[in-house]
C-alpha cells in the first residue's frame, strides 16, 4: 500500500484508503486506443482491502455518535420540555395572583358600596325615626301649648269671676282639673 511517508496505516480511516483508491485511477496511464487503465492491482486490492476492514469500527463508531447525539437531544428536549413546563406553571400562578387581586378589589368595590347603601339606608332610617319622634313631639308641645293657654284663659276668667261675689269656688277647682288634663283638646 502506498500511503504518505511517516503514515501508519493504523491511523489511516476508511475513506482516506478510499481516496486513494480514486487517485490512484485518477493519475493511472491509460492503454492505448482504449478507455481502459492501467493500475497496480495489487496495490488497489491492498487499500480496498484495509477499507473494508476499518469500515465496521468506523461505522460502530458512527453509529455510537449517532445515539449520543439522539440521546442528546432528547435529553435538551426534554429540558426545554421541563422548562416551559414551568414558565406554562408560572404563568398560570400569574393570572392566578392577578386574578386573586381582580377578584378582591372586584369584592372590595361591592363591600364599599354595600357599606354605603347600609349607611345611607340607616341615616334615612335615623331620619325617618328623628321626624317621627319630632313630629309626636310637636303634638304633645301642641296639646300643651292648647292646655296652657286654656289655662291662661281660664286664669283670666276666673280672676273675673272672683270680683263677682255669686261665683262659687268650687266650680274653679272643677273646671281647673279638667284645664290640667291632657285629653283636652
Amino acid at each position: 500500500m502506498s500511503l504518505p511517508v511517516g503514515t501508519n496505516p493504523e491511523d489511516v480511516d476508511a475513506e482516506t484508503l478510499v481516496r486513494r483508491v480514486i487517485e490512484i485511477v485518477s493519475n493511472a496511464k491509460s492503454v492505448p486506443l482504449s478507455a481502459s487503465v492501467m493500475v497496480a492491482k495489487d496495490e488497489i486490492l491492498e487499500l480496498l482491502e484495509d477499507a473494508l476492514e476499518k469500515f465496521p469500527d468506523e461505522l460502530r463508531q458512527a453509529r455510537w455518535m449517532l445515539k449520543e447525539r439522539d440521546e442528546f437531544l432528547a435529553k435538551v428536549a426534554r429540558e426545554g420540555d421541563e422548562i416551559l413546563e414551568a414558565a406554562r406553571v408560572r404563568a398560570e400562578r400569574m393570572v392566578e395572583r392577578q386574578e386573586i387581586v381582580r377578584e378582591a378589589r372586584t369584592t372590595a368595590s361591592r363591600l364599599v358600596e354595600e357599606a354605603r347603601d347600609e349607611a345611607r339606608r340607616l341615616r334615612l332610617e335615623a331620619e325617618d325615626y328623628c321626624d317621627q319622634k319630632l313630629a309626636s313631639f310637636e303634638i304633645v308641645l301642641e296639646r300643651t301649648l292648647k292646655t296652657a293657654r286654656a289655662g291662661r284663659e281660664k286664669l283670666r276668667s276666673v280672676a273675673a269671676p272672683a270680683d263677682r261675689p255669686d261665683v262659687s269656688l268650687g266650680d274653679d277647682e272643677a273646671s281647673t282639673e279638667a284645664f290640667f288634663d291632657q285629653d283636652v283638646e
